[in-house]
């Protein structure tokens, strides 16, 4: 019988988070790979879904997300941001970030429209594109400097885009947009009339005096912007898969429509808790970013210990290492070796390329979010495969 997988989809398969993540189980290896933290959040985010369970908030909520949630969404972009967003008609809350991205895309795209993203990408990127029929455009960020051409993002646009798709911060580089690179985005969605989708699930990750500027916050851009956050990112709860986005409502009107015949709505109890953890002010989250900050510096002294180039990630919990110094030519194979040789899973970042080429070929990602005695191990067995 024919592959009853609709072509579109063909090319994804099995995710490398799920493939290099079971390679770990395998071998017993530090998995730095998938990006999941191994501690859970602050306890007073758990005690508030306990508490929500004991409540009786356990049946349907309603789509939109419920509205405690939705007006500390609102709260949390006023606050910190200065974003004013009607909780009732901006804010949707939904079933991770990955969920909002594709609803987004399926919401704005028509077949043949044109997305423009930057490479390497977050590979749910690229999916959600296929699923709604687009066409990737796909602008490189170099390494180390984490930089674009700027004639080659102009370049990528043209009267078929459709939707600007960005990420800061940026997995897998940990690079934070810069004002001045935004304004750049900016003006060329404007100058084309596309929409921009922004994905800011680290936006509480940032180090070394780094700031996030989300793009809604320029001029001319909060009419044409959806903004995606996420509870799991920020209060290390992944596994609860809240995530929301928000932004002009007849955007999210349209976001609405999709959601709602995807999974409808999402857990009640755990709404609730992201709702008092958003509460909570900004002390927990900034503690939690000195403790990543923290992990981060380790895990950088020890894979540049270990002989990697490695360009240092002003946000986000990934770090990228260039293992050509090494003598790797082709980091997929050799993370795929790599959890039954050295007991250490990475991820290569080719997988986040629609064009993976020479430049790509040798990177490497690894995950900080883990406990200090993991990165500790991952580095000495890295540091002694030589």
């Amino acid at each position: 019988m024919s592959d009853p997988l609709v072509t579109r989809m063909r090319p994804y398969g099995q995710t490398v988070f799920s493939k290099m993540s079971a390679l770990a189980r395998q071998h017993d290896a530090v998995n730095l790979g998938q990006g999941f933290p191994d501690t859970d959040g602050p306890d007073e985010v758990l005690e508030a879904a306990r508490r929500a369970i004991t409540a009786g908030h356990n049946q349907y909520p309603p789509a939109q997300g419920v509205p405690t949630l939705r007006s500390a969404i609102a709260d949390h972009q006023r606050e910190r941001y200065g974003i004013d967003l009607d909780p009732g008609s901006q804010v949707l809350v939904t079933s991770g970030a990955t969920e909002a991205i594709a609803s987004a895309l399926l919401a704005l795209v028509e077949r043949g429209d044109e997305v423009v993203t930057f490479e390497p990408y977050y590979d749910s990127y690229a999916a959600g594109i296929s699923l709604a029929g687009g066409v990737q455009r796909s602008v490189p960020l170099t390494f180390p400097e984490l930089g674009f051409d700027r004639e080659r993002l102009a370049a990528a646009f043209s009267e078929r885009t459709k939707v600007v798709l960005i990420n800061t911060p940026h997995n897998p580089l940990g690079k934070v947009f810069t004002r001045e690179e935004l304004t750049v985005i900016a003006d060329l969605a404007r100058e084309h009339d596309a929409w921009v989708v922004s994905d800011e699930v680290y936006e509480h990750m940032t180090y070394d005096g780094a700031v996030h500027v989300p793009i809604a916050t320029l001029p001319g851009m909060a009419e044409r912007t959806l903004t995606i956050g996420s509870a799991g990112k920020a209060f290390s709860v992944t596994g609860w898969k809240v995530g929301w986005i928000s932004g002009p409502e007849p955007l999210v009107t349209a976001v609405t429509t999709v959601k709602q015949y995807l999974t409808f709505t999402t857990a009640s109890p755990l709404q609730h808790a992201v709702a008092e953890a958003l509460r909570l002010g900004p002390g927990v989250l900034e503690e939690m970013a000195a403790s990543l900050a923290a992990r981060r510096d380790l895990l950088v002294e020890g894979l540049t210990a270990a002989g990697f180039e490695v360009a240092v990630p002003q946000g986000t919990y990934f770090v990228v290492a260039d293992a050509a110094p090494l003598g790797v030519t082709d980091a997929v194979q050799w993370c795929l070796q790599l959890p039954e040789k050295v007991g250490v899973v990475g991820v290569p970042v080719s997988v986040f390329c629609s064009s993976p080429d020479e430049t790509t070929a040798s990177l490497v990602r690894f995950a900080f979010c883990k406990q200090e005695d993991k990165l500790r191990e991952a580095c000495r067995r890295l540091a002694a495969m030589g």
